[in-house]
Formats: C-alpha cells, structure tokens, sequence
C-alpha cells in the first residue's frame, strides 16, 4: 500500500492553488470582493476569537455547503460570483480545501498564506 503522506497532498495542493498573503485579503476583504471563509472547528473559534463579519465554515462541511446541489447547501449565505479566500489556523487545511473546491469548479479560490496566526497579527478585526 503506497499512501501519500498529508504532507505531500499540502504540497501538491499549494502548486495548484492561489495563495495570497493576509494583506491581500484584507484588501479584497475591504474592497467587498471575496468570501472570507474561515475553516476552523468550532472549538478554536471560541479559543482564538474570529475574524469580525467572515463566514465560518468548519472544513468537514465546506464542499457540502458550496455545492448548490446540496441538501446542505447554505442559500444566499455567500456570493458565488466572488473569490473564496479560505483560511485555517496555519495554512495547511486551507490549502486542502482551496484544491477541493478548485476541483468542484470554482475558479476564484484563494487560501491565506499562514491562516489565522498570520491573519491575527494584521489589520483584521478579531472578535
């Protein structure tokens, strides 16, 4: 059995996907033009705090609640003409679910360089 490690699929997943530095999201952030979609568990929201007015997401749910097809499917609840800038606490489960939903054909997919720990110490509101 030849198992690839998490490792290699976060590699993998960061040639494919768009990675962009929490500034960058702020500015589409503030500009109105992406989804702020944080993917964390529920359980580091209440630990950490989080980003004021983004949308939470938790990863295990991502690909049902974007999938209009879904009976989970959150109506009205994101733009899906806007970029999805994803983050996690670090990086590396943000870039996981950018390739998933690249792969279920959304083409403005970015993932925060760093996640919540990056995103902490810039200009975002923390709540």
């Amino acid at each position: 059995m030849n198992i690839k490690s998490s490792q290699t699929l976060v590699s993998e997943a960061l040639k494919e996907v768009k990675t962009i530095t929490s500034e960058e999201a702020l500015q589409l952030f503030n500009e109105g033009k992406c989804n702020l979609i944080d993917i964390r568990e529920r359980g580091e929201l209440d630990k950490t705090g989080r980003v004021e007015n983004s949308n939470h997401i938790p990863r295990g749910m991502l690909e049902f609640w974007l999938d209009p097809n879904s009976p989970y499917f959150k109506t009205g609840k994101l733009d899906m003409n806007k970029e999805m800038v994803l983050f996690c606490a670090g990086g590396l489960r943000s870039a996981l679910a950018a390739k998933s939903l690249k792969e279920m054909g959304f083409d403005k997919v970015s993932h925060v360089d760093g996640g919540f720990a990056s995103i902490s110490q810039s200009d975002f509101k923390i709540v």
